[in-house]
């Protein structure tokens, strides 16, 4: 018997909605950003993550309805891919925002910000320079 390749991508994904950030009328989520890291605004809204800030998990879907504000599925928990930048992360690392919706290797702090770490998940697996399998814990 061999041993059958798995699908890491789909192991207990945790789903929630969340309506999309808008900047000067426009919404900051896509359907071209579906698979990017993601993080919440101050007012509890989705918008692509940034350089250093705390991921909430990996765009889903997007769904735009007339005369309503635009909500996004996000998941965030379960095990996802997502796209890695400088610091490129290693295996049981955590990580924080890098560059235009993807992640890097979470810096290291000599004690946790008021409100904890920034840091989330643990990195299970990584592609060269391309992704990271994440554990969203």
């Amino acid at each position: 018997m061999t041993v059958r390749e798995q699908n890491l991508d789909t192991i207990a994904p945790v789903l929630a909605t969340f309506e999309v950030n808008r900047t000067t009328g426009t919404d900051d989520l896509a359907a071209d950003d579906i698979g990017c890291a993601v993080t919440l605004t101050s007012d509890g809204k989705a918008t692509a993550i940034g350089a250093g800030e705390v991921l909430i998990g990996r765009l889903i879907s997007v769904t735009t309805r007339e005369n309503e504000a635009t909500l996004s599925t996000v998941q965030v928990g379960g095990i996802c891919r997502l796209a890695i930048s400088t610091t490129y992360p290693q295996v049981g690392d955590r990580v924080v925002g890098g560059a235009a919706g993807t992640v890097k290797q979470a810096p290291a702090v000599a004690s946790d910000p008021a409100g904890g770490n920034v840091a989330r998940g643990t990195v299970l697996a990584v592609n060269g320079t391309t992704d990271a399998v994440i554990l969203l814990n």
